[in-house]
């Protein structure tokens, strides 16, 4: 019952109260006149006006309203209003007091939601109950034609076609809102609500009946799944006309039957312990206390106990402990205030074990109003709602994975499109199609398929993050769905990732087999803007993928698929040059005096060329090989390059100064480096010493103390070490001195900007002065400049690098240059 009610007087003007209506979101409105009730206006009455005729809006409320009002006892049960109801064809009664006050309006939805049809509704489909031939008007008409049309119908929503594609609602609710706010001839498709909330056929009742609910609506559009065209309307009134007619009269005449036995326990009584005995539901019977006086059979048949062990006890020995206080605290102040309460609730067995009950509890009264007893009556659900949670997963999850299917998926990307939407954020699908799986079928089996396709589903969920959805579509069709993403790298990280775990072998009937993917990849909001969309781009990707070469993913993004197309056919290009060797080579850059000029050692720096890319910086190959994890034999291949070169300066009766070698993290921290490095200087006969090696400070972040062991055991072997670009990165100078080091190298930007910062003098000098105390050599990185060169006079550098110097030389002309 709404207790809050809308009132107006006579002579209000129909728009005005409309307006009330429409703000207060009611359904219906009283009309008062000296305190009492003359007659009522409803939404549904709203359609016989003439909305041609604006001018007889503003007639009185009274010329338009329904009298006498139907009117009911507020101590009428539930069963006697559903009677009314069905028998006046009403939708709204008026409730009033002892005195003939009103106090209240109930309506037909009102009664429906408390008859408990939770399980009727989940098994039941939407495709039974809904509107089959639903109103759908042009979007072209105006109020003034529709008004008549949803009357003469008896529909009280109509489906509008604002486009070819969209679809819109216009229901009685929004009539009440255009008698309030008259738009004139305005067409339906500008006044239709959108966009049009849809739902499967297929669909339980119960989900639909939760979505009216959650999204405040009172109509939901029907979609087919394959033309996706409306195919029906579903609103509460075909839920609550769908209910087995059956089972309403059944607990009518039980509730009429309790009704007789509680208002006449004397005369009733031998017949009412009879139907308690017989009744397949539990029966407790309490005193105002609750202390129990009567249970029935059927309660010891459900929780074990006897009548003896039970009574002038508490309901609460059947606690199940899921429950908290305030579960308890809302239970009972619903039975003070209604007189009843109605729910599920979780109880224990003698046994200890769980069950869940669906209960209704009834306050019985004597005849001065005071509560004397409490009745209730139970029904053990707990197999229904196992039987409920089988059926729903069997409609949202795949039989052989246990992957949720589309239908789930479908709902999971709609919600993530929304609060992407809603936060500003990026998500991602891909498309995912197993390469050559139906060799496995046709020469092993479907077993053997199946067992495939569970390993491989294994496989990518494991590489997934938490809040990732893989699902099957059927066959050898996944679909993942990546949310809340920051850039697209993610993305492609991800589907290497799968990639490279589908492509692992498997172990099938005793025969080692390897299967590929190809993935297509959409991003919203750059590819699409819905779910479908999202999908069918995805789709696209992947053919194009499998198009191209299959095992690989391709984005359906043109930008950024030809930027990751660049990188993996560069990332091929540059594995083909490590098997090859061809195109890798080293420059070297001399480090001199800064007051002599003389060459104190050189830096040894990668350089690629490729065939199809050209020559290609350091800049891009580098990043690109720590990316693809080939950062490690890339530089053993440059480290074997300058052992050899430094082997044939000596062979050649030079004598070569130490040449530094750039370690990447990855290398820093491999396992066999000090093993590698020894064998290099054991393989090519190098003098101790003629090997030095720069890092930089990022290296050494988090593991001072592990990398103090590594630099102890390459100082061991002669070699010089150089912290390079220092003072960019994070040093702390509380460790810096525990360091074995040998040289700082200044970053370049300090260099850059003598003469120009104030600040970047400072910085230089306080580094120069700490490496003087600390007795390490200082490198000038990036001179360019003979102006730089003198700037440099006044601070403790020993060494210059740079373009002003020398530009890095192939190892022939540094030879001419500086070792002839």
């Amino acid at each position: 019952m709404h207790r809050g009610l809308l009132t107006c007087s006579p002579n209000t003007p129909i728009f005005e109260a409309a307006q009330r209506m429409a703000h207060r979101r009611c359904s219906s409105m009283l009309i008062m006149q000296n305190e009492t009730a003359i007659g009522i206006w409803t939404e549904h009455d709203s359609l016989r006006l003439d909305f041609n005729d604006p001018p007889s809006l503003q007639r009185p409320i009274s010329e338009v309203m329904s009298h006498p009002v139907s009117s009911v006892s507020l101590s009428a049960r539930a069963s006697e209003v559903a009677q009314r109801f069905n028998d006046e064809a009403v939708r709204h009664l008026l409730v009033i007091d002892n005195l003939g006050r009103p106090q209240g309006i109930v309506s037909q939805t009102d009664i429906a939601l408390k008859q408990g049809l939770e399980l009727y509704l989940s098994l039941r489909t939407i495709d039974e109950v809904m509107d089959k031939a639903p109103l759908v008007l042009a979007g072209s008409l105006t109020l003034g034609q529709i008004a008549p049309l949803m009357l003469a119908h008896q529909q009280d929503a109509a489906v509008v076609q604002c486009s070819a594609q969209e679809y819109g609602i216009i229901t009685e609710r929004d009539m009440v809102r255009f008698v309030a706010h008259h738009p004139g001839n305005t067409p339906l498709s500008e006044l239709a609500s959108r966009p049009l909330l849809t739902i499967s056929p297929q669909d339980s009742l119960l989900r639909a009946r939760d979505l009216l609910i959650d999204n405040q609506l009172r109509h939901l559009a029907v979609k087919d799944n394959d033309s996706h065209t409306i195919i029906g309307l579903l609103g509460f009134r075909n839920i609550l006309e769908g209910a087995d007619q059956h089972r309403v009269q059944e607990l009518r005449h039980a509730m009429q039957l309790r009704d007789q036995t509680l208002q006449h326990p004397h005369l009733n009584l031998q017949l009412a312990e009879r139907v308690i005995a017989a009744s397949l539901e539990g029966v407790i019977i309490t005193d105002a206390h609750g202390r129990i006086e009567f249970v029935n059979p059927a309660f010891t048949h459900t929780t074990g106990y006897s009548p003896e062990e039970v009574m002038g006890k508490t309901p609460a020995i059947l606690s199940s402990g899921r429950h908290d206080a305030a579960f308890y605290n809302r239970m009972w102040q619903t039975l003070s205030q209604d007189g009843y309460w109605r729910g599920e609730i979780w109880n224990r067995r003698k046994t200890g074990q769980l069950y869940l009950e669906l209960l209704t509890i009834t306050s019985i009264h004597d005849e001065a109003g005071n509560v004397t007893h409490f009745a209730a009556l139970f029904a053990d659900i707990t197999h229904i709602r196992e039987n409920e949670d089988q059926i729903r997963k069997l409609a949202y999850y795949d039989a052989l994975t246990q992957l949720p299917n589309r239908r789930l998926l479908e709902d999971r990307l709609e919600h993530a499109v929304r609060h992407a939407h809603r936060h500003q954020q990026r998500l991602a699908v891909l498309f995912i199609d197993l390469d050559h799986f139906k060799q496995v079928n046709d020469s092993l089996g479907h077993a053997a398929g199946d067992e495939l396709l569970l390993e491989v589903s294994k496989r990518m969920a494991a590489r997934l993050r938490e809040d990732d959805t893989l699902a099957r579509l059927g066959g050898d069709e996944f679909i993942v769905l990546l949310p809340d993403l920051t850039d697209a790298d993610e993305v492609t990280a991800i589907a290497r990732r799968l990639i490279e775990a589908v492509g692992q072998p498997v172990l099938l009937n005793n025969q080692q087999f390897r299967v590929g993917c190809s993935v297509g990849i959409s991003l919203y909001p750059d590819d699409a803007s819905n779910a479908q969309q999202l999908l069918q781009h995805a789709d696209a990707a992947m053919y194009r993928a499998k198009q191209e070469g299959r095992n690989a993913y391709r984005l359906f993004s043109t930008s950024l698929d030809v930027r990751e197309h660049r990188w993996l056919a560069m990332e091929t290009a540059l594995r083909n040059a490590l098997d090859t060797g061809l195109g890798l080579n080293l420059h070297y850059q001399p480090l001199v005096a800064r007051d002599t000029g003389r060459l104190v050692s050189i830096e040894a720096l990668a350089r690629w060329t490729d065939p199809s890319f050209g020559p290609v910086s350091p800049g891009d190959f580098i990043p690109l090989a720590e990316r693809t994890g080939l950062i490690q034999p890339l530089s053993q291949l440059l480290m074997r390059t300058v052992a050899t070169q430094l082997r044939s300066w000596l062979d050649s009766g030079l004598t070569p100064v130490p040449v530094a070698v750039n370690l990447s993290a990855q290398q820093f921290w491999h396992q066999d480096l000090i093993a590698d490095i020894q064998a290099l200087y054991q393989e090519y006969r190098l003098p101790a010493g003629l090997l030095s090696f720069e890092l930089t400070e990022s290296i050494l972040l988090d593991k001072q103390q592990q990398a103090i062991t590594i630099l102890n055991a390459l100082r061991q072997l002669g070699c010089q070490i150089a912290m390079d670009d220092f003072g960019t990165g994070y040093s702390s100078l509380s460790y810096l001195h525990q360091l074995p080091i040998t040289t700082l190298k200044i970053d370049q930007s300090f260099v850059q900007q003598l003469g120009e910062n104030q600040g970047s003098e400072t910085i230089l000098a306080a580094i120069t002065g700490m490496a003087q105390g600390l007795k390490l050599k200082v490198v000038a990185e990036g001179v360019e400049t003979q102006a730089q060169r003198e700037a440099l006079a006044k601070y403790h550098v020993d060494l210059i690098q740079g373009y002003l110097i020398s530009r890095p030389l192939p190892a022939d002309t540094l030879r001419a240059r500086y070792l002839a």
